[in-house]
């Protein structure tokens, strides 16, 4: 029925953002027009979480070693914003987007949906 999902990231600084995924993240990508890149994402899941607040999203890209990224993703000019830490789930941290907004990472240490069979 579906055939993907489409993430936007909203900033200040699209066109800094932009060149981050492309170059520093890797990223393959089309444009789509006017310089709107859109970038090809690894497989995805999605997960529901009860709030007492107001509703909203949250982007995490899930990575299989969370050291061996950071250390890579930082020798390309990365800025590390939020070290590793331990969480019930998996391993958090985050790099900063020249945008200034963060984009959190984590390896997951709970089952994962994106390469379950059709």
């Amino acid at each position: 029925m579906f055939s993907g999902a489409h993430v936007i990231l909203y900033t200040r600084d699209a066109e800094a953002d932009r060149a981050f995924l492309k170059d520093v993240l890797g990223f393959d990508h089309v444009d789509a027009g006017r310089g709107r890149l859109i970038f090809k994402l690894p497989p995805a899941e999605v997960a529901v979480h009860p709030t007492e607040g107001e509703p909203h999203h949250e982007v995490y890209l899930m990575c299989d070693d969370i050291t061996a990224t950071l250390t890579t993703l930082e020798d390309r000019g990365a800025e590390i914003s939020r070290p590793i830490t331990e969480q019930l789930w998996g391993l958090l941290a985050a790099v900063r987007l020249p945008s200034g907004t963060e984009l959190p990472l984590y390896e997951p240490r709970h089952p994962t949906a994106h390469s379950l069979s059709p």
